[in-house]
C-alpha cells in the first residue's frame, strides 16, 4: 500500500511538473501595476509549450501567437493611448489575469550611482536627497509606477529581469532612483498620463558592462576591455573553488568584526569604517564588458519605451579615451536591440567634484569624460543635462543630493526634444570663436533668452597665447557673445571655459541652464 502510494505521488508530481513545465508565463516585466508604452506597438512574450498556442488581449485587441521550437513566443498589441487601469490577459492551456495596468510613457534608466541613488537614505547612507522628509511625504503619484531591476550581472544573456512594478507613494518612493523619481514627477504633472520607470543601474558601474558582446566585438578600439574581462577569466575559473572558499572566510570574519563594532558604544559609523571583501568572480563585477547588459538589459528587450535617461561616467576615468565611442556604441546597441529606431537618449554630464580647483586649466581623465559626452551630443536625438555646479557647497560628495535640480534639466530636454514643446532645453553650447587683437569673441548655440553671469560676474574663463600657458580671463558678456582677454595676452589664440574637476563655473542663459565645459582649441 506504501509502495502504491508513493508510485501515485510521483506520478502526480511528474504530471505537475509537466504542466508547470508547459504553463504559458510572461516574462517578468509583465505584472500587475505595469504600464505600456502608448502610441506604438506593445510587444508581449514569454514562454510556454513548444507549439502552443497563446492569446494576448488587452481592451479590444486579441492577438495569437505560437510558441516556437525552444517554448519562446512573442505578440505585438496595437497601438494604444494613454489610460486606464485596464487588464491584460494571456491565455493557453492556462490563463493569466494581469491587473492594474495603465497605458503611458515608459523610460529605461540606466547607469552608475549618481541614477542608482535613492529619494531616501534607507540602508545607504550616502543616499537621500536635499529635503528628504518633505519628499517623501509629498510622494503621492499613483501613475507613476516603477519596475527596479536586481543587481543580477551575468556571463549569458538572461530572459528574465528580477525585479517588480511598484506604485509610487511615501512608503515605496524612498527607495526609487532619485533622478528617474525627479524626471518622471515633471513628466506626470505637466502632461498629466501614467509614466513607467524601468530602472537598472548600479553603483561604480563602467559604460561599457551596459554594452552586449556583440557590439563590443564589433569596434577595434575597445578590443582591450574585452580582452581585460577575458584575462580575469581565465585567471579565476580554474581555481574558483580556492579563490571563493578564501572570499567565505574573508566575509565571515568581515560580518563579525562589523557586528562587533556596532555593538560597541555609539559607534554608528562601524559600517563606514570597515571595508567589506570584494567578491572575487569577475562575473560579479560591475566594471567587467558586457556582464550588466546580459544580466540587466537583455531580459527588458523588447519591452517598448519611449526613451531612455543615462548617468554614469566617474568609472570610466581608466578608459576615458575611448569613452565617447563606448557611448556612441551603447546607444547604437541598444536601438539596435529595441528596435524602435533612434529613441530619444538623454543624460547627465558629470557634475562638478572635490575641492575648488585653483588652476586656470587642469587636465585630469573626468575632464577628458566631460569632454567626451559634449561630443557625445554628435549622437541623433540626444540632449545632455549639464550639472556642472549640482554639487553646491558639498563638492567633496561624488553623489550630489540636488537631485530635483538633475531631474527638471532632463525633463526640459525631454519636453522640447520629445514632446515638441517650443522651449530652450540645453544651456550655452560653444559653436565658434573670432580673434578680436588682443581678445578672442566666443560664439554659442542654446543662447535662449540671453546670457547670463553668475553673481554678475563670469568666471572660470581661462586664455593662452602662443606659449599655450593658460592664465584667468576676464570676459564679458556682449549680446549673443562673449568677449574674453587679459592684458598680459596681446596676441590671445586659445580659450578655455571649466576646465577642471571642479571649476568657477558661471555662464548660463536666462533659462537657467548651464554651459558645460569647452575649449576652443585641439592642443
Amino acid at each position: 500500500m506504501n509502495k502504491f502510494v508513493f508510485v501515485i505521488t510521483f506520478v502526480l508530481s511528474l504530471f505537475s511538473v509537466l504542466l508547470l513545465q508547459a504553463a504559458v508565463t510572461p516574462s517578468s516585466l509583465f505584472t500587475d501595476h505595469m504600464v505600456l508604452q502608448r502610441g506604438i506597438e506593445i510587444p508581449v512574450w514569454g514562454t510556454a509549450a513548444p507549439g502552443e498556442r497563446v492569446t494576448v488581449k488587452l481592451n479590444k485587441a486579441a492577438i495569437t501567437s505560437s510558441a516556437d521550437a525552444s517554448g519562446r513566443w512573442m505578440v505585438r498589441l496595437p497601438k494604444q493611448k494613454a489610460g486606464g487601469p485596464y487588464t491584460v490577459e494571456i491565455k493557453g492551456t492556462n490563463t493569466i489575469t494581469i491587473n492594474d495596468v495603465y497605458i503611458g510613457d515608459v523610460w529605461l534608466c540606466s547607469g552608475q550611482s549618481n541614477m542608482d541613488m535613492t529619494v531616501a537614505k534607507e540602508d545607504r547612507y550616502w543616499c537621500g536627497v536635499q529635503n528628504e522628509a518633505q519628499e517623501v511625504a509629498a510622494a503621492k503619484y499613483p501613475y507613476i509606477r516603477v519596475f527596479d531591476v536586481d543587481f543580477t550581472p551575468n556571463n549569458a544573456p538572461q530572459a528574465n529581469a528580477v525585479g517588480k512594478w511598484e506604485i509610487c507613494s511615501p512608503a515605496t518612493v524612498g527607495h526609487f532612483s532619485a533622478v528617474a523619481y525627479f524626471f518622471a514627477r515633471e513628466m506626470y504633472t505637466r502632461y498629466k498620463i501614467p509614466i513607467g520607470l524601468v530602472t537598472s543601474a548600479f553603483g561604480a558601474s563602467t559604460a561599457e558592462t551596459w554594452i552586449s558582446k556583440e557590439a563590443l566585438e564589433a569596434h577595434p578600439n575597445l578590443k582591450s576591455l574585452l580582452d581585460a574581462y577575458n584575462q580575469k577569466l581565465e585567471k579565476f575559473l580554474p581555481d574558483s573553488s580556492s579563490i571563493m572558499g578564501k572570499y567565505r572566510e574573508e566575509l565571515a570574519a568581515y560580518k563579525g568584526n562589523l557586528a562587533a563594532a556596532q555593538a560597541a558604544a555609539g559607534d554608528v559609523t562601524a559600517s563606514k569604517k570597515l571595508k567589506a571583501p570584494r567578491n572575487p568572480n569577475p562575473i560579479l563585477d560591475q566594471h567587467n564588458t558586457y556582464v550588466c547588459y546580459n544580466g540587466m538589459i537583455a531580459p527588458l528587450i523588447p519591452y517598448a519605451i519611449k526613451g531612455a535617461l543615462w548617468y554614469q561616467g566617474e568609472s570610466n576615468g581608466p578608459s576615458a579615451k575611448l569613452y565617447r565611442e563606448i557611448m556612441e556604441t551603447l546607444v547604437a546597441d541598444w536601438r539596435k536591440a529595441w528596435g524602435e529606431g533612434n529613441f530619444p537618449f538623454l543624460y547627465v554630464q558629470l557634475a562638478n567634484y572635490g575641492a575648488p580647483v585653483a588652476e586656470p586649466v587642469k587636465d585630469d581623465v573626468m575632464m577628458t569624460v566631460r569632454e567626451a559626452q559634449v561630443q557625445n551630443l554628435s549622437i541623433p536625438n540626444t540632449a545632455m543635462a549639464v550639472a556642472i555646479e549640482n554639487a553646491g557647497d558639498d563638492p567633496k560628495n561624488i553623489h550630489p543630493k540636488n537631485k530635483q535640480a538633475i531631474g527638471y534639466r532632463l525633463g526640459v530636454a525631454a519636453r522640447a526634444k520629445v514632446y515638441g514643446e517650443k522651449i530652450e532645453y540645453s544651456g550655452p553650447l560653444y559653436k565658434s570663436y573670432k580673434i578680436e587683437g588682443n581678445s578672442i569673441r566666443l560664439y554659442f548655440d542654446h543662447v535662449g533668452s540671453g546670457l547670463v553671469a553668475k553673481d554678475e560676474k563670469l568666471t572660470g574663463f581661462a586664455i593662452c597665447g602662443k606659449d599655450r600657458k593658460f592664465v584667468w580671463a576676464n570676459a564679458r558678456i556682449e549680446g549673443k557673445t562673449i568677449v574674453v582677454s587679459n592684458p598680459e595676452i596681446t596676441n590671445p589664440i586659445a580659450v578655455r571655459y571649466a576646465w577642471s574637476v571642479n571649476p568657477p563655473a558661471s555662464l548660463s542663459n536666462k533659462e537657467g541652464l548651464w554651459a558645460p565645459n569647452f575649449r576652443t582649441d585641439n592642443f
